[in-house]
């Protein structure tokens, strides 16, 4: 099984950029968290920041050739505007699950590519990745059934 994970606008400088709201662990930090579970889980795990809303959608488009089996993303910073990005998650034939550390609603935000995603998992932190992986792992397991 084969994964990408976006990770939108400003999330390089998570650990750094308001703690009191994302945490302090950093993204170096994140992602040897999220490997190390998803070699767990025996899925590969490709992971992309990027501040750039056509880089991400290059990306999802050339994983979506790859015949990549799910996609996990935080649009971050393209969660008011992401229209590009949503029109890219809508076009594609893999499953994809939207992925906040925050409960964006509690904090009044609300998400354009929310409606791309199969699901939405938000406000647990950097838990919410790991949520979001385990999930994402169970339906396409589901799926091959």
């Amino acid at each position: 099984m084969k994964l990408l994970l976006i990770q939108g606008a400003n999330m390089e400088y998570l650990g750094r950029r308001q703690p009191e709201l994302y945490g302090t662990t950093s993204a170096k930090e994140l992602d040897a968290i999220l490997r190390r579970r998803a070699r767990e889980l025996d899925v590969e795990l490709d992971i992309l920041y990027t501040n750039t809303e056509g880089e991400a959608v290059s990306a999802i488009y050339r994983a979506d050739r790859a015949r990549i089996d799910g996609i996990l993303f935080n649009p971050a910073g393209f969660l008011h505007a992401g229209h590009a990005l949503r029109d890219c998650l809508r076009s594609i034939d893999a499953p994809a699950i939207e992925i906040h550390m925050t409960n964006i609603e509690k904090r009044g935000y609300g998400s354009v590519t929310a409606e791309a995603a199969v699901g939405m998992i938000a406000g647990f932190g950097v838990d919410s990745y790991l949520l979001a992986l385990e999930a994402m792992t169970a339906r396409l397991s589901k799926a091959e059934d």
